[in-house]
């Protein structure tokens, strides 16, 4: 799955030619029909004609869950046929964002990324998931604590369930490390030994230490964040970035980029890809899902060098995650909330999805599943699962605000500004708290 901050990058990024036609290719099939997607196996006819339609509105690699979840579907709900419409990842919420603003389009189940959850959540458009007869509340001890955080919206409603979630990891090149003569323990400890390695890796090796400097500043800005604080906003709705995390977090960026430790490679780029490929990227702090990106098609060459660690500093961050919601205007409700329980609260789907996709399941049952404590061959045969679970049960639930999209935009172009410019970090962080106010008023 896809990351806060580096989503938007991705849907800014050009390269990654090929595995985008790779997407679209199945976005295609998606779009022709879920049959045309589905393996022989699951296309035995129902034993009647289906009487309804259940339309679902997602994007890749989510959509492979639900095709993977489709014969149970069908053994389920041999009456209701399942039309899944994958599109590409900022086409699907470009055209949901269009759906829910004008109130036609509109499908029975939309899938949403953790970065749009926000926007998504304060539009109105959704049902609260809380009423009956959903309950959602009833069952809200299926899942990882800080993900249904997440999916809340304003004044207690429940508007999406999460399917999958992101536990912030740091994804080292431990040969690299060890040319370097550097161990996880240094990379780990605190900012200040992170970047100190960093400076002996670059020397020994050459290597980066990561990929952007601007990933630095995105996890610093989670680092001491508690139950009910939010990233950008209080719960009054007040701007918060004029503060002291905001402050530490700009500064390491830069002290990293001034030290030239990144290798300014933007998330979903060529650059960026080629930095894992060749080598040239030691370190990324990213969502755990990077790993099964890596193995199967960014870097397979490396399998067997990368390590997972916990972030430095002890953050404990969500990094990425997808949820599904049923808009007011749904026109099959009940089949609606019967598949949203299907993919998430479903065990044996949830499984599945890991397996497929490496989507770390956001049910809870499913953490202490055997398939936790397996060995990992692109990670040397790490049990990295058992370290992704001890993350995600300690992460803190964090509210979502409309206008979290937003005030990552203003931040990002405030940092470039900082790195690229010199720009002086309370005069940037000053402009951004005004342009957030600003902008968040006109909508």
């Amino acid at each position: 799955m896809v990351t806060p901050d580096a989503t938007d990058d991705r849907a800014r990024a050009e390269g990654l030619a090929g595995t985008l036609t790779r997407r679209s290719a199945a976005g295609a099939l998606l779009a022709a029909g879920l049959s045309a997607a589905m393996p022989a196996a699951a296309q035995t006819p129902a034993t009647r004609a289906p009487a309804s339609v259940l339309r679902v509105a997602t994007f890749p690699d989510l959509d492979r869950a639900a095709i993977a979840a489709a014969p149970r579907w069908r053994a389920r709900h041999p009456e209701v046929e399942l039309k899944l419409l994958s599109m590409q990842y900022a086409d699907h919420h470009l055209s949901m964002t269009t759906a829910l603003a004008t109130g036609s389009g509109l499908p029975d189940v939309m899938a949403i990324d953790l970065r749009y959850i926000g926007k998504f959540a304060g539009s109105g458009g959704f049902v609260d998931l809380n009423q009956a007869p959903y309950l959602a509340a009833s069952h809200a001890d299926d899942y990882v604590r800080f993900a249904m955080a997440q999916g809340a919206g304003p004044g207690g409603t429940q508007v999406a369930i999460p399917a999958d979630i992101g536990p912030g990891t740091l994804i080292y090149r431990k040969d690299l490390l060890d040319r370097a003569g550097v161990s996880e323990a240094e990379i780990t400890r605190d900012w200040s030994a992170y970047l100190s390695a960093g400076e002996r890796l670059r020397k020994a090796t050459g290597a980066y230490l990561m990929a952007d400097a601007a990933d630095l500043r995105d996890i610093a800005l989670r680092q001491g964040l508690r139950d009910g604080e939010g990233l950008y906003f209080d719960a009054d709705g007040r701007v918060l970035v004029e503060s002291a995390r905001f402050r530490q977090a700009f500064e390491l960026g830069r002290a990293a980029r001034r030290a030239g430790l990144d290798a300014r490679a933007i998330a979903w780029t060529n650059d960026w890809a080629a930095g894992f490929k060749q080598g040239r990227i030691a370190t990324q702090m990213i969502g755990a899902w990077l790993v099964g990106q890596l193995r199967n098609w960014i870097a397979p060459a490396t399998s067997g060098l990368w390590r997972s660690a916990p972030l430095p500093g002890g953050v404990r961050a969500a990094y990425g995650g997808s949820f599904y919601a049923i808009p007011k205007k749904a026109a099959n409700k009940a089949a609606a909330w019967d598949f949203i329980r299907l993919m998430t609260a479903d065990a044996e789907v949830q499984r599945e999805s890991l397996k497929a996709l490496d989507s770390f399941p956001a049910m809870r049952a499913v953490l202490d599943d055997p398939v936790m404590d397996e060995p990992i061959a692109f990670l040397g045969g790490q049990r990295a699962r058992q370290l992704w679970r001890e993350t995600a049960v300690r992460i803190p639930a964090i509210p979502v605000n409309r206008f979290d999209a937003l005030a990552t935009t203003v931040i990002r172009d405030e940092f470039e500004r900082v790195i690229a410019r010199g720009k002086a970090i309370p005069e940037a962080l000053a402009d951004a708290r005004r342009l957030i106010e600003r902008r968040a008023r006109r909508r």
